[in-house]
């Protein structure tokens, strides 16, 4: 077994085995690189995709994931708001509007948002649709087959809704809700006909297993879009003393993703701002789409940088 048959194998249109993954994690970090950015070239071509992040509604959430600021085991400082009307979050829209970014998400905090929530962002995505050329998407945590329904007559397009880790790991990040909560909103999100973009957080304990997992987890449900963000710990968080990935090791989550999951876009999000070349490697390791800007409750890389950096590698930002 070599990294060169597993990645003809992937151009051919196989799939490679969890054996064949693991074996991907102790091979030259750049042989791995290089194959996974020709697996992109393959099925994503040189189109790169950007989104922006609105966080829609803010304050201290029900649920107890031991990474965010904003969870129920948190002691963080956080702003706390209701949701914003559509004034608010179309301005925000129209900023946005042609300057590189396609994809436009408000995100919610809190287990599911009720239905007074819920309608109101469905205005705001209306009010997206009729003023701006960004595809609307939403993450606002364990929707109904209704809920899908009515974000879908809105004009919503993706879904977000991240599955974090692998199941066997879940546990161990939140008590709350369960993998299997999530994976079921992810089967309702394609059953609806809209885009389902899952990916998770790195570098929260998990073992190199735990990763592979979670991405064959993700590979059942086939989302069009994978966001990979890295651990950014936060005072007052349980995590808050956790150390950050090495860049090498991020890579190379990016490029085994990439062999797994190989038409989904690997969207690396949290964690660029410290990169030191604000992730140029990673865009070359299998990576064609990110976050730009600030994320929820971490800062992220400004979008003139981004722009910068990605046309310097050659790529079209998509339209």
């Amino acid at each position: 077994m070599t990294v060169n048959e597993l990645k003809e194998k992937v151009l051919n249109g196989s799939t490679i085995t969890k054996e064949e993954a693991l074996f991907l994690i102790n091979e030259d970090i750049e042989e791995v690189a290089c194959a996974a950015d020709e697996i992109r070239k393959k099925y994503n071509g040189n189109s790169f995709d950007m989104c922006a992040i609105m966080s829609v509604k803010g304050g201290r959430c029900s649920e107890n994931c031991k990474f965010c600021a904003q969870s129920s085991c948190s002691s963080a400082e956080i702003p706390e708001y209701k949701v914003r009307d559509t004034d608010y979050v179309v301005t925000d829209a129209k900023k946005r509007n042609k300057t590189g970014i396609t994809h436009y998400c408000q995100v919610s905090s809190g287990r599911k948002v009720n239905a007074k929530e819920l309608s109101q962002i469905c205005e705001n995505v209306k009010g997206i649709v009729s003023e701006t050329n960004l595809i609307p998407c939403v993450s606002l945590g364990l929707l109904t087959k209704e809920d899908l329904e009515e974000l879908k007559k809105a004009g919503v397009k993706r879904v977000h809704n991240n599955i974090e880790t692998s199941p066997k790991y879940f546990g161990k990040l939140c008590t709350t809700h369960t993998t299997d909560e999530k994976i079921k909103v992810m089967k309702l999100v394609h059953e609806a006909g809209l885009e389902l973009c899952s990916g998770g957080i790195f570098g929260v304990g998990e073992s190199w297993e735990d990763r592979i997992e979670m991405a064959f987890a993700l590979r059942e449900v086939n989302p069009e879009s994978v966001p990979i963000n890295m651990l950014k710990p936060i005072k007052g968080t349980p995590m808050e003393s956790y150390p950050y990935l090495s860049e090498n090791e991020l890579r190379r989550i990016i490029a085994v993703f990439k062999f797994i999951l190989p038409k989904s876009e690997i969207r690396f999000a949290a964690g660029r701002d410290i990169i030191e070349d604000a992730g140029i490697s990673f865009f070359k390791s299998g990576s064609n789409a990110t976050i730009s800007g600030d994320m929820l409750t971490v800062k992220g890389v400004s979008l003139e940088k981004d722009l910068e950096n990605i046309r310097s590698l050659g790529y079209e930002i998509a339209q």
